[in-house]
């Protein structure tokens, strides 16, 4: 996939909305802040395991799947920085 979703875009639309549940009793349903909540849904906080976790235990979505999610992300957008990561290729030296 060229341009894989953030998963909190996922998050919000496939489950949250659907169950017509605002962020806060969202945030509520699965035990964090709001705050924590809105920035992942925002696409400025990763998925972490914990959360895939609470996520899977109150919606019944596999943790599995929003963690290959979040690390197709990942990979997306540390593929579109390689030109600015400069790392020579390891040359193992004669003997």
């Amino acid at each position: 996939m060229q341009n894989p979703p953030h998963p909190g875009a996922f998050i919000r639309t496939e489950i949250l909305e659907p169950l017509e549940l605002t962020v806060t009793a969202a945030a509520r349903v699965l035990g964090v802040s709001r705050p924590t909540l809105s920035s992942l849904l925002n696409g400025q906080a990763d998925l972490s395991g914990e959360m895939a976790l609470r996520l899977e235990k109150a919606f019944g979505v596999r943790m599995d799947t929003l963690l290959r999610m979040q690390a197709s992300y990942d990979i997306v957008r540390t593929r579109q920085r390689a030109k600015s990561i400069r790392v020579r290729p390891y040359r193992r030296r004669a003997a």
